[in-house]
């Protein structure tokens, strides 16, 4: 994908065309915050807080939206220029369309904005959680580390927050809650991505019939994945047009895949008939899947997220305009569109880079890894939500890419582990021929009939201690880059501290600048 890429990642010297537009972006953002300040008391810091919440959208775009067409474009089932064309639309118009009216202006509830009786306290306070979580995912979005941009903008305003009112002012249960939520987040992406692509790889890979298997089981994992992502988009795509009890949405969903599954059989079935029985013409049947998937993740995404650069800004829009401190604010339009434009730039400017990183640089994605990954993502926000924890959709994904990987390697060291077996056994075999007829059969064989001649095999030959010794040696092939591993996690781990102690420090400098 590496070719597709060019139109979008240009020689060095592009650098600076691209940080040449964001700055446009920025100064057009700034211009029209003027415009739109005119008359107001506190007029400067809205128009510098408007600068702030463009450039977090921006890194907003570049470093989250990857997680949702990442597994598609690594796969290889969107390029990346069409990869960024659909997320780039799909973004705003969830922001636009679904990003609601009136937004929380202090995400989740994590400090308790009555204790900040002094209206430019809590001004400078927003301002500097939204600088110091812009700057945090820009840097990470350099290092090639997807984090969370809620954790992000949590960590801004929990810092900023202490440093305005004290310790006392934050919500600790809630804070407990959202770090159970940086294990949990990845964990059940990773276990639920892997069960699918398991179940995949039972049902349809290690058949010998694979076109016959994926004939049966490919609709009804689409009527899965159409259940999910109906569920999810009723509960977090529009809960601001409309709010749908859990269980209602999770019915709604379930009626719309039963429909949806009369229409995939006889498709599947035309399009496999056109497929070769070989692994690549089953992942083939996975590619249109891939690409709604890319398109309605980045549309949840855009109503979600975009709370996470305006929600801020919203605030201090009302408290510079009405003069009141409040939980919830009203979004005059021009901020929901910093938002969405921000989000759709700077994924097409920065995207790129953790694009790649998500979907070929951890591990090795083909359609029904990425598949299983998209599907993670969706399942795991719905049980989330049922159970009432807060959940990171990068997390999610990532740890989908993650579990995939981790699978790969169990069964590849598995199968390696049968054949070096075979080969220990065949050991005083002088009939290379038998041996190599042996492997064949077993390459082809179902799971069950592999444990059948294993089985066959243990009775005939026994081995000898020097056999068992070899044995043991097999070595596991990393199919997970571990460096990759280690960096994301650690990312991970100081999201909310670094975001926190630069939102304290920024806090203490614009206070510095504004007091007479």
């Amino acid at each position: 994908s590496s070719m597709n890429a060019t139109t979008l990642t240009l020689p060095r010297g592009a650098e600076l065309i691209r940080f040449g537009l964001a700055f446009l972006f920025i100064i057009a953002v700034l211009m029209f915050a003027n415009w739109q300040a005119v008359g107001l008391e506190k007029a400067s810091i809205l128009i510098i807080a408007a600068v702030f919440g463009a450039y977090m959208a921006m890194n907003i775009g570049a470093n989250d939206v990857a997680n949702n067409v990442g597994p598609a474009v690594g796969s290889g089932a969107l390029t990346m220029t069409s990869a960024i064309i659909i997320a780039a639309i799909f973004e705003a118009a969830g922001a636009i369309i679904a990003g609601g009216t009136v937004t929380g202006t202090i995400k989740k509830g994590i400090i308790d904005p009555a204790l900040i009786n002094d209206i430019d306290a809590f001004i400078w306070l927003m301002a500097a959680a939204l600088l110091a979580a812009a700057l945090w995912l820009n840097l990470a979005t350099w290092m090639g580390a997807p984090v969370s941009t809620t954790h992000s903008i949590v960590g801004g305003v929990l810092g900023a927050g202490i440093a305005a009112g004290g310790w006392a002012i934050a919500n600790w249960p809630k804070m407990a809650q959202i770090a159970a939520s940086w294990v949990i987040s990845p964990v059940l992406g990773g276990i639920i991505a892997a069960t699918f692509l398991y179940i995949i790889k039972r049902t349809i890979v290690f058949q010998p019939d694979k076109i016959a298997a994926a004939k049966r089981i490919v609709p009804w994992l689409l009527a899965i994945m159409t259940w999910a992502f109906a569920s999810y988009l009723l509960l977090k795509g529009i809960k601001k047009l409309y709010k749908f009890d859990p269980l209602s949405a999770i019915g709604i969903g379930f009626v719309i895949a039963a429909v949806m599954f009369m229409f995939f059989r006889p498709m599947i079935a035309r399009m496999a008939e056109r497929q070769e029985n070989t692994r690549k013409g089953i992942n083939n049947l996975f590619t249109w899947p891939l690409i709604f998937s890319a398109a309605l993740l980045s549309f949840a995404h855009g109503a979600n997220d975009v709370a996470n650069a305006i929600g801020p800004l919203a605030g201090i829009y009302d408290a510079v305009a009405h003069g009141v401190i409040s939980k919830k604010a009203g979004i005059p339009l021009w901020i929901m569109l910093v938002g969405a434009l921000g989000i759709a730039i700077g994924l097409a400017l920065f995207g790129p880079k953790l694009i790649r990183t998500v979907g070929s640089e951890i591990t090795q994605l083909d359609k029904m890894r990425a598949f299983c990954v998209a599907l993670a993502a969706a399942i795991t926000v719905i049980i989330a939500t049922q159970l009432g924890l807060p959940v990171s959709s990068t997390h999610i994904a990532v740890g989908g890419v993650f579990g995939v990987g981790f699978l790969r390697e169990f069964l590849e060291a598995n199968y390696r582990r049968s054949v070096e077996e075979i080969l220990a056994r065949h050991a005083e075999d002088k009939d290379p021929q038998a041996v190599e007829r042996f492997l064949e059969a077993f390459e082809q064989a179902t799971l069950a009939e592999r444990k059948a001649m294993l089985k066959q095999l243990k009775k005939e030959k026994v081995l000898k201690k020097k056999e068992r010794k070899k044995l043991k040696k097999v070595h596991k092939r990393q199919l997970v880059r571990r460096s990759m591993l280690y960096r994301i996690a650690a990312a991970w781990v100081i999201t909310v501290p670094v975001s926190g102690v630069l939102a304290a420090l920024l806090f203490f400098t614009i206070r510095g600048i504004m007091l007479p």
